[in-house]
């Protein structure tokens, strides 16, 4: 059965490796897998990406900045609790609507709304700290 123990490890004790008592995945061992649908409510990051992915542009840019950047402040321990992190990158996504490019979008353009998304979770960051959601 999968689950995101290993991942979750990785990102919080990340740059460092920590010993982990799995072994390898072996697809000979395994022989035969099963794929269900992600689970929304458990996963909402997925349902995000989803939205990102089909809103094109410079929404995919935003999603992916803003992913990084809760990301890096939930493992800097700042006061983020793991599930502020789809409310955080929701936020961006949401706030970019209004300047969302869908054509020729250039590399500046992307740059620009890495920065952009970057600083509006950093901002956003600063309401949610250490507040407890029901």
């Amino acid at each position: 059965w999968a689950d995101m123990r290993l991942p979750l490890v990785y990102s919080v004790s990340w740059p460092h490796r920590l010993q982990m008592p799995y072994k390898p995945l072996d697809l000979a061992e395994v022989s035969q897998m099963t794929f269900m649908k992600p689970d929304h409510e458990k996963y909402p990051c997925i349902k995000l990406a989803y939205e990102a992915g089909r809103a094109g542009g410079t929404m995919t840019a935003v999603l992916n900045a803003a992913n990084e950047m809760a990301n890096e402040m939930f493992r800097q321990d700042v006061g983020l609790g793991f599930l502020d992190i789809p409310k955080l990158i929701e936020s961006a996504m949401e706030a970019h609507k209004e300047d969302h490019k869908i054509k020729d979008v250039t590399l500046d353009d992307i740059l620009f709304c890495d920065a952009w998304a970057r600083q509006h979770v950093a901002e956003k960051s600063e309401t949610m700290k250490n507040k407890v959601f029901a």
